[in-house]
């Protein structure tokens, strides 16, 4: 819904272009004086905070040297803007009209006194700048020429107004390219023969828009040197840069708009050569839906202090996002920087206690844990499954040959090998079972895969040569009883983990059973030497199932370099190398991830209905509440509130069924009557270990994910990625364009400044 100004004799909302709205502010002296100018006497009875959620006053009513651009992309207020130009005197000339915004009628001495401030006011703004001046300080309303006048009011020259035609053409052509993700160069220069030249992907939209009728472009292109370019490489990168950042902060105001929000990474990719962390965030919008959008690419710092340094910066500065309001953060971790996103996570906390440390929902506790073990061998064992699966998945023909060993193998049991091929067709890596499969179906992977290998006339050499550097990875001892020991561990966690990702009620009882998994895994670790017995016993029969010897791993013989004790076994090694670390590391892990802090929050999701109907109405959300209690529109009355909201669902009508969700919960017609209750389930919702409960509003993740499957390494862009991923998020052509011209005005004035074509193609 639009945004409609307050003033009196204002009609103007936020679907105006270019024209922002500002929130009555919080203080509550600076608040009183808003009001007192707007001279709205309905205003004067209502609380900051009333005020600062439900009314606006537009940019028209301030000074211009009270509002300030921190960025090209952002409108803001300086801290002591104060509202003066109003029109309280139109509404006379109509004074049959109901005018809904009632003036008030000043006395003589209450004009006097506003008089009176206004001279202060002024003689302090002209004595602080001044100051500045004579200090060489740049006034920070004239930053990004805030203080300028509306471009409107200059009308364009013809020269101003044709530039600005064929920049808006430029952009049009880069927005496409980002939404159909085409990549800029589109063929390798290098690999053509010396002295030939072929137009890059950019070049050539440009020839195909100027051959549909662009008049704008063939005006330009006819009055340029044959050997000029368009547009050089530098200018398509800054000219991208805007639109990126344009495009984000749509999203950006959103989430500003929604006060509370999340952040949330996912894995390491590489963009063009370099590694670069995915950022996403989380948060819920106006019409109370739970969305996780991307925002970015953060490039990867191997040192964990400059990386969280980096990671604060980007969001805080770059991306003007309040960290006072993150309530969640999660980190979905590749194997070997488990502990490096841990330091960032740390350094979070430290500075915003609220920023609770999570799992995320879209990734298995199971996995998470896996990745996270300091263990070489771990990290290995989990590249290597993925390498099987991808190999298995890139030919139908490969599945079959699959399945036909499944079968074989799996007589007795039918039904087990059925269940088998249908898991191995689908993204089985990602499961909190994933150990278990792996050591079901190890024997019918090495069969398949020396098969491929033996029939080298049927595969390409390709095929059969990844068949057998995976076969010969498989089938070593250090890989299975990896897998085995791995697998026998994380069976404890394995419901805990799944319940996680149920439904609201699920995660709710499974924080109470947190304290039975790590009782299970501290007895695990006292009793260590019995089951690491029975675990290293079950590796040893499945190496001797398929011919594999039991031995030390070659690393570490090579390491001894002969000087090998007689007394370390193959056993012992494991045990010391493999299982004890892995269960302490687990145990410790669990610890951080639900903190106090963490358990807490998710015992306030007895607020469900559902949850509550299955506590037979007994809870006692106030409790758990505390942490959240600056984020209530009320606090004082909370307890009442929630004293209400289990009476409504205790005794409600026969007919009426209690929301499962948060999602069903925010989206009651009457939810706005419990304004307590919604805004604890706003932040609980937004907390990384709660699932997307309608599917529409995670696509952020889905998009990155097929965004970074259907574009070849080295063609990736930070760029094209966030316009392609965000394909349907509105932009604003005009505001790309004025935000060009300011940022490099010089050339804008310069028409005639293009890079030859000599400088990136050798003339023959």
């Amino acid at each position: 819904m639009p945004n409609f100004c307050a003033a009196p004799n204002c009609t103007r909302k936020s679907t105006s272009a270019d024209l922002a709205f500002f929130r009555f502010p919080r203080d509550p002296v600076r608040c009183q004086r808003w009001v007192e100018n707007c001279r709205r006497a309905d205003l004067e009875d209502k609380t900051p905070d009333q005020l600062n959620k439900h009314y606006r006053l537009c940019a028209n009513h301030f000074e211009t040297s009270m509002i300030c651009r921190s960025s090209p992309y952002r409108t803001v207020l300086r801290d002591n803007a104060v509202p003066t130009i109003f029109d309280l005197t139109s509404h006379l000339n109509n004074p049959r009209s109901r005018h809904r915004k009632r003036i008030k009628e000043l006395s003589e001495e209450e004009i006097r006194t506003l008089k009176q401030r206004k001279t202060d006011e002024h003689f302090e703004q002209e004595k602080a700048n001044q100051e500045s001046v004579d200090n060489d300080i740049p006034n920070p309303a004239s930053v990004e020429g805030g203080d300028e006048p509306v471009e409107d009011d200059n009308p364009l020259t013809q020269e101003e107004r044709e530039n600005k035609d064929y920049l808006k053409s430029l952009f049009e052509i880069l927005i496409l390219m980002g939404k159909q993700n085409i990549p800029l160069d589109g063929h390798n220069a290098d690999a053509l023969p010396k002295g030939i030249f072929t137009p890059d992907n950019f070049q050539a939209l440009l020839d195909f828009r100027i051959n549909s009728g662009d008049e704008v472009l063939r005006k330009r292109f006819e009055t340029m040197a044959v050997n000029l370019a368009y547009c050089s490489k530098m200018d398509q990168k800054q000219m991208l840069e805007i639109c990126e950042n344009c495009v984000r902060e749509e999203t950006l105001r959103e989430v500003r708009d929604s006060h509370f929000f999340s952040v949330v990474t996912d894995e390491l990719v590489d963009l063009a050569g370099e590694e670069h962390l995915p950022i996403l965030v989380r948060f819920v919008d106006d019409c109370h839906n739970l969305r996780e959008e991307f925002i970015g690419f953060l490039p990867y710092e191997a040192d964990p202090e400059i990386l969280a340094v980096k990671f604060h910066t980007a969001i805080t500065e770059k991306w003007g996002l309040n960290m006072e309001y993150c309530r969640g953060q999660a980190y979905i971790v590749s194997s070997g920087i488990a502990s490096k996103m841990k330091t960032v996570a740390t350094r979070i906390l430290e500075k915003y206690p609220q920023a609770v440390y999570t799992l995320s929902a879209s990734c298995a506790l199971n996995i998470w844990l896996a990745k996270s073990i300091p263990v070489t061998g771990v990290s290995v064992a989990l590249g290597t499954i993925e390498e099987v699966c991808s190999f298995f998945r890139q030919s139908l023909q490969l599945m079959g040959d699959l399945d036909n060993v499944v079968s074989l193998l799996f007589q007795n049991s039918e039904e087990k090998g059925n269940e088998l091929k249908e898991i191995v067709r689908s993204d089985w890596t990602g499961r909190h079972d994933t150990f278990e499969i792996v050591v079901d179906l190890l024997q019918a992977f090495v069969m398949c895969l020396d098969g491929i290998n033996d029939a080298a006339v049927r595969w390409n050499s390709s095929v059969s040569g990844q068949a057998y550097i995976l076969s010969t990875a498989l089938a070593e001892f250090d890989f299975i009883v990896t897998v085995v020991i791995i697998k026998n561990i994380l069976s404890f966690t394995r419901a805990f983990g799944k319940n996680l990702q149920g439904q609201t009620s699920d995660v709710f009882f499974a924080a109470s059973s947190l304290t039975a998994v790590l009782h299970s895994l501290n007895e695990v670790m006292e009793n260590i030497e019995v089951y690491h017995e029975f675990w290293f016993e079950e590796a040893t029969n499945l190496a001797m199932k398929l011919d594999i010897p039991v031995k030390l791993p070659g690393k570490y013989c090579r390491a001894q370099q002969g000087n090998l004790d007689s007394e370390i076994t193959p056993e012992n090694y494991y045990k010391e190398a493999l299982s004890i670390p892995t269960v302490e590391h687990i145990i410790q892990e669990l610890k951080d991830i639900f903190s106090e802090q963490h358990l807490r929050a998710l015992k306030c999701l007895s607020l469900v209905p559902s949850v509550m109907g299955q506590l037979k109405f007994n809870t006692s959300e106030e409790h758990h509440a505390d942490m959240y209690k600056n984020d209530l529109t009320n606090p004082d009355t909370l307890s009442a509130e929630l004293h209400c909201w289990r009476i409504k669902w205790k005794h409600r009508g026969k007919d009426i069924e209690l929301p499962t969700t948060i999602y069903e919960t925010l989206h009651l017609p009457d939810i706005k009557f419990f304004p307590n209750v919604y805004s604890l389930l706003k932040v609980l919702c937004i907390l990384p270990v709660m699932k997307v409960e309608n599917e529409k509003f995670e696509i952020g993740r889905r998009r990155l994910k097929a965004y970074l499957k259907n574009t070849l390494t080295e063609q990736r862009s930070s760029n094209l990625a966030l316009l392609n991923i965000n394909f349907d998020i509105k932009h604003d052509l005009d505001l790309m364009v004025d935000t060009y011209i300011k940022l490099y005005p010089d050339k804008v004035k310069d028409s005639e400044e293009f890079i030859p074509l000599s400088e990136s193609v050798e003339e023959t």
